[in-house]
């Protein structure tokens, strides 16, 4: 009987072991998905300020060629009002030197 009775009790003890440890891979599983989906968001909200960065900064880029482009629009303008000059006076620029 007391063979039985160790036996019941060691049954009950694994039983009890067993279901601990199924609600303990539970909770891994659950921590598991939640650092997943954490890292993913992170992930994702890096992504998407690196992107807005690189868009910011293409766009800065466009705006400073843009700015390239009116200074040399507005050389050579300059620079054919003075050749005009030149042409009237009767003298090429090149001859200056």
């Amino acid at each position: 009987m007391e063979a039985i009775l160790v036996a019941l009790i060691a049954a009950v003890a694994s039983i009890v072991a067993a279901r601990a440890a199924r609600q303990t891979g539970a909770s891994v599983a659950a921590d598991g998905e939640a650092t997943r989906t954490a890292t993913v968001e992170a992930v994702a909200g890096a992504v998407d300020a690196l992107s807005a960065r690189f868009n910011a900064r293409i766009d800065d880029v466009r705006e400073d060629l843009d700015d390239v482009r009116e200074s040399v629009a507005k050389v050579r303008e300059w620079q054919a009002g003075h050749d005009a000059e030149h042409l009237l006076l009767g003298r090429t620029p090149r001859e200056e030197n």
